[in-house]
C-alpha cells in the first residue's frame, strides 16, 4: 500500500477574498465599488461605520465607496458582515 499524498491548499487567502481588483456591486442604495483586503497590506486601524468597532491592522476587511465621479473621497473600511447587513439597520441610523 502506498502512503497518502498530502493535499496542497490552493490558496492561503480566507474564503470570500478574491484576488482581483475593485468590483462594482449594485444595491438598493446605489452602485458601490468594493475592494476586498486581506489585511496584510493594512498598517493602521480603522473604525467600521456599521458596528462602530475597530478594524485592527492585519485584519481582513473591505473598502467601499460610491460609484460616481468623486466618490472615491467617500471610501470607508467595513467588516465584511457589517457591509452585507448595512441595509437592515433601523431608522435613525445612517446607512453609510
Amino acid at each position: 500500500m502506498s502512503p497518502r499524498r498530502a493535499r496542497r491548499r490552493e490558496s492561503s487567502r480566507p474564503f470570500g477574498f478574491p484576488t482581483g481588483l475593485d468590483k462594482v456591486e449594485e444595491w438598493p442604495d446605489g452602485e458601490w465599488k468594493v475592494r476586498m483586503l486581506t489585511g496584510a497590506s493594512s498598517t493602521k486601524n480603522y473604525r467600521c461605520p456599521g458596528c462602530d468597532q475597530e478594524i485592527r491592522s492585519g485584519q481582513p476587511h473591505l473598502v467601499a465607496w460610491p460609484n460616481w465621479p468623486g466618490g472615491d473621497e467617500e471610501r470607508r473600511h467595513w467588516h465584511q458582515a457589517c457591509w452585507r447587513k448595512r441595509l437592515d439597520r433601523g431608522p435613525g441610523r445612517t446607512r453609510y
